[in-house]
């Protein structure tokens, strides 16, 4: 949930079509002590802060680079080794996944699982900082597989990441914006 003392800040995002594991990418998975005290210290500064609005703009950026690339280590890098991953309820509800998934070897069942049915990538559009969350607009531009083999489609992707003193311990996965803005007590 939002915190009520907070004003929420929005910024713009883009991803490159083509990357490649950057140097901090690098180091933060060689020396995820660093990284982590580097994400306390950034995530003590309010979200109107222009260092906390740069981190975090560069961190999802990257993050959703290497998801595309399914490098998922680096995705996930600085997160917290046992976060939990909770996909789209209706996905669940389908019987496509499972409830939840935890840490990074749950992260990559869940994207094995959901590759085998939409093989996609996600384009952020747009992060929004609400202090102890951060919420990712986006869409997932991908391709169905099985017996709609071949069919492009295109969905709405929400992910509102839950921090624990400034590292991703949650994040949960909307394909609706209003109901993944509504989790979090924000609107369009």
């Amino acid at each position: 949930m939002a915190r009520h003392d907070v004003e929420p800040v929005r910024q713009r995002v883009w991803v490159r079509e083509r990357s490649s594991r950057t140097l901090d990418q690098r180091l933060n998975l060689r020396f995820t002590g660093i990284a982590r005290i580097s994400a306390r210290l950034v995530a003590k500064l309010s979200p109107r802060s222009r260092i906390r609005q740069a981190a975090l703009l560069r961190a999802v950026r990257l993050s959703f680079e290497a998801y595309n690339r399914r490098d998922l280590d680096a995705a996930v890098a600085g997160w917290d080794p046992d976060f939990e991953y909770f996909p789209d309820r209706d996905w669940v509800r389908a019987g496509l996944v499972e409830p939840s998934y935890r840490g990074v070897e749950g992260y990559r069942t869940y994207i094995a699982t959901a590759d085998e049915v939409w093989g996609g990538q996600i384009e952020p559009l747009e992060v929004i900082d609400t202090g102890e969350q951060f919420v990712v607009l986006g869409e997932i531009a991908g391709t169905m597989r099985g017996q709609a083999r071949g069919v492009p489609l295109t969905q709405q992707y929400v992910g509102v990441v839950s921090l624990s003193d400034g590292i991703p311990v949650r994040c949960d996965e909307y394909f609706d914006r209003a109901k993944g803005l509504a989790a979090v007590g924000l609107d369009d």
